[in-house]
């Protein structure tokens, strides 16, 4: 279902993806796909993505959860266990530029929609798969989640203070990281196709890209053959690159970590005996002797409001800032003119907000964001589209008389 893209138009529009995920990875995925123009068809079982009934936000009958991850959808419900809509799926497989689900290896094949056999009948066809541990390996058949893979990763382990329990991150890292990876992968796949070429798998791990998100640490702990400790609000490296407390109690956080911002640091702060100071005149040194240092920084730090000290700070060409809350975060994304909160409105089903895509296209018309779907709330149209004459009742009426029996 390839389509013509003006220059000004969403550089997706006119692809077709078939997004046959749940929870949060590929939902995840699917909305930067639709939030660049793609046509995302949510093709969903009779009882829906249970992310739709997790507490405690809801608009409209569906969560705030589900609301988060899909926006400029729309969904179709298949019963996938059911032999005539697996069929159907087959028909929209056909026609489709891009099928992501998440399913547990192993379990397209037993429901019949096995993705090798489609990218061999469909050499352009682009098919991702996202699961806990991959396709491959010891552990390709054991579940996981967001907190499982932030676990099993190592990250875990260096979120939080030192001395103290592991901390998961406040945000689920394992799940959106996941789906970043999948996109690029399928973004590449698909320019492979555009060159002429063919299609094919993307497999994405959420512990491998977990992993990937270890970065340096890595790569210091296998130089080293050390753990990294829980790294709380500061680094490994560079000691001036942390959090402090200002006399009023607000955080604010200082990144020097060139000798120009040192320097800096020392002019905003009035310290100029440190820059004479031997055992700092250095990243090196200053390591060393972090611990000395942290204690006339800090006290430093005591001794101003925090507001003050990010002013001081920034004209003197180091950066900094306050470390806000959630509601300020999202307040200052409101009027920074990057248009990275957005009204999703429906005239009957209400409006929230949300946070919009980063990804930003210059010259580009952006895609309006719609309400995610009503369960089921497409499936007529878009099996008419894909040239498949069946109506939505007679789904619903099958799955009812299923759970009934």
């Amino acid at each position: 279902m390839h389509g013509e893209v003006g220059l000004d138009r969403p550089p997706l529009e006119g692809l077709t993806v078939l997004d046959l995920t749940t929870f949060l990875s590929g939902p995840f995925a699917t909305q930067l796909l639709a939030d660049m123009g793609a046509n995302v068809i949510k093709v969903e079982p009779p009882q829906g993505d249970s992310s739709r009934r997790i507490p405690p936000h809801f608009v409209d009958g569906d969560s705030a959860y589900f609301l988060a991850h899909n926006r400029n959808k729309r969904s179709v419900v298949l019963d996938l266990k059911n032999v005539r809509d697996v069929q159907r799926l087959s028909g929209m497989v056909a026609a489709a530029d891009v099928v992501i689900e998440n399913f547990r290896p192993g379990v397209t094949t037993r429901l019949g929609i096995d993705p090798e056999f489609y990218c061999k009948q469909y050499p352009s066809l682009v098919w991702a798969s996202i699961s806990g541990f991959g396709q491959t390996g010891a552990r390709r058949d054991r579940p996981a989640y967001d907190m499982i893979v932030q676990a099993l990763s190592g990250v875990m382990s260096l979120t939080g203070e030192p001395g103290r329990p592991a901390v998961r991150l406040g945000i689920p890292a394992g799940d959106v990281v996941a789906g970043m990876y999948s996109v690029i992968g399928l973004l590449a796949l698909l320019t492979r196709v555009r060159s002429g070429g063919p299609g094919g798998q993307v497999d994405v791990s959420m512990l491998d890209s977990q992993l990937t998100m270890l970065s340096y640490q890595a790569v210091y702990s296998m130089i080293s053959n050390t753990a990294p400790l829980p790294q709380g609000a500061g680094h490994d490296s560079i000691p001036t690159y942390r959090s402090f407390v200002g006399s009023d109690g607000h955080e604010l956080v200082v990144t020097a970590n060139t000798e120009r911002m040192w320097t800096g640091l020392c002019d905003a702060l009035e310290l100029p005996e440190l820059l004479s100071d031997t055992r700092y005149e250095s990243g090196e040194s200053r390591l060393k002797n972090k611990y000395t240092l942290w204690d006339v920084l800090e006290a430093r730090f005591s001794e101003r409001p925090a507001a003050a000290w990010v002013d001081s700070l920034v004209t003197n060409g180091v950066p900094a800032a306050l470390i806000r809350s959630v509601p300020e975060a999202l307040s200052d994304a409101r009027e920074s003119g990057r248009n990275m909160v957005v009204s999703v409105v429906d005239e009957k089903r209400g409006r929230y907000e949300a946070v919009a895509s980063p990804v930003k296209f210059v010259g580009t018309v952006e895609v309006r964001p719609t309400f995610p779907p009503r369960l089921g709330d497409d499936t007529d149209a878009v099996l008419a589209e894909f040239g498949i004459n069946v109506a939505m009742a007679t789904v619903v009426a099958d799955s009812q008389d299923r759970n009934e029996s």
